[in-house]
């Protein structure tokens, strides 16, 4: 019987169930994709909803929430993929990021660390509260901490938001991001620790921090240069966005294979490249339009990781994890707000586009994208809360970030 179940599956017709689990990978992600973009298309017409909740929608559907078509651990051979649709999106970010403006308006600089620190700070004393140990609170905390900055820029691209609290958006989610990919990195080596000493425990992880963040910074300084020295060998040419994903793509190797930080050292190599070229520096949304079906691919398999187990049970974890983050941003940005330059009604929508939740820090970290596994040690149901609060924050903060940008910031152009 267990030889006779894949042959009938696999002699299925491809519009059944069983024949679409049975279908080459290929062509079911491309089927994917085909729907993910007419589902898109049908919520932003209809609801305005930002297009990449019809993605990760046609993605959870797909996925083990659902129907069962791809198991998470399935995409383990599209990572590489995966990887470089996020990288050309890190990049495209650090070229829009300014660090001038954190030196002209140091209490922005104060405000942008203030609201990583009380968000992982919030979150980590109420899970402790909870009774979850206070390590994985910590752990959760340092992720919970960051903001998806794949999905900050895909809302302001589509709603050609600009503005203050836009510009301050990109900032805060690409500072907040490095801050959980560096404080996770710690973490994981104080986890995976057995000398028992808190000093040499403590010691290691400083000095592996120091290596991540100067090799990172450095790798992408040298990536910034090297894009500012051959970009006029191709500029004005269709070859340009190539250069820019050949570049990416070999940054976050190297990264990987030097155990550097690929985020840290993308966005350093887009600030770089912005500092040295400035407006000769030409980036298309998403690097062109193979960056662009890479995207669709990216948000299509987030929501193929969507998971919904346990909810029942540990709803409560979930809802204080979403409100610590809501609380910590809130409290960050409002005290700073006056001070800054930002009025309440800027600040409140600055708060609440900060809401969509990333497991960006962990997924750049790991090998597979069974994420939850890397943090070996932890308290397994606060960790899966973890993959619960991500879900619902992903799937439902696109809307935050949208609804902010248009009705609190007026900062769209998306009529």
């Amino acid at each position: 019987m267990t030889t006779a179940a894949p042959a009938s599956a696999a002699s299925a017709p491809l519009w059944t169930l069983d024949g679409l689990r049975a279908a080459d990978p290929v062509l079911g992600l491309a089927l994917l994709m085909l729907v993910a973009i007419l589902l898109a298309e049908t919520l932003h017409r209809t609801w305005r909803l930002p297009r990449i909740c019809g993605h990760m929608v046609t993605g959870a559907v797909a996925g083990p929430v659902m129907l069962r078509l791809f198991e998470g651990l399935d995409l383990d051979p599209w990572k590489p993929l995966i990887d470089l649709a996020i990288g050309a999106l890190l990049f495209e970010l650090g070229t829009r990021i300014r660090p001038r403006w954190l030196l002209d308006n140091r209490w922005l600089a104060l405000s942008c660390l203030l609201q990583a620190l009380l968000c992982g700070l919030f979150v980590t004393l109420a899970l402790g509260w909870l009774g979850a140990p206070w390590l994985t609170a910590a752990v959760v905390g340092t992720v919970a901490a960051s903001t998806s900055p794949v999905i900050v820029l895909a809302v302001t691209h589509e709603s050609r938001a600009r503005g203050q609290v836009t510009e301050r958006l990109l900032m805060m989610a690409a500072f907040n991001a490095v801050v959980a990919v560096i404080g996770l990195k710690v973490l994981r080596i104080v986890l995976a620790s057995d000398t028992g000493s808190p000093a040499e425990e403590f010691t290691h992880a400083s000095i592996s921090a120091l290596r991540v963040i100067s090799g990172s910074f450095l790798l992408g300084v040298a990536c910034g240069f090297a894009l500012d020295r051959l970009s006029p060998l191709v500029r004005g040419t269709p070859a340009m966005p190539v250069l820019q994903i050949a570049l990416v793509i070999i940054a976050s190797m190297l990264a990987a294979q030097w155990t550097l930080s690929p985020l840290l050292a993308l966005l350093v190599a887009g600030m770089t490249a912005r500092a040295r070229m400035k407006h000769a520096l030409t980036v298309e949304p998403h690097l062109g339009s193979a960056g662009a079906v890479l995207n669709v691919l990216l948000f299509i398999c987030l929501g193929l990781l969507f998971t919904l187990e346990g909810l029942t049970t540990l709803w409560p974890w979930v809802l204080v994890i979403v409100l610590a983050r809501l609380a910590g941003t809130a409290a960050a940005i409002a005290g700073l707000a006056r001070v800054s330059g930002l009025s309440h009604r800027q600040a409140l929508g600055l708060s609440l586009a900060l809401q969509p939740m990333s497991s960006l820090a962990v997924l750049l970290a790991a090998d597979t994208f069974g994420w939850s596994s890397q943090l070996g040690g932890t308290h397994t149901p606060t960790i899966h809360a973890l993959l619960l609060a991500t879900t619902l924050m992903q799937v439902t903060g696109p809307i935050w970030t949208q609804l902010s940008l248009r009705h609190l910031a007026r900062e769209t152009n998306d009529h």
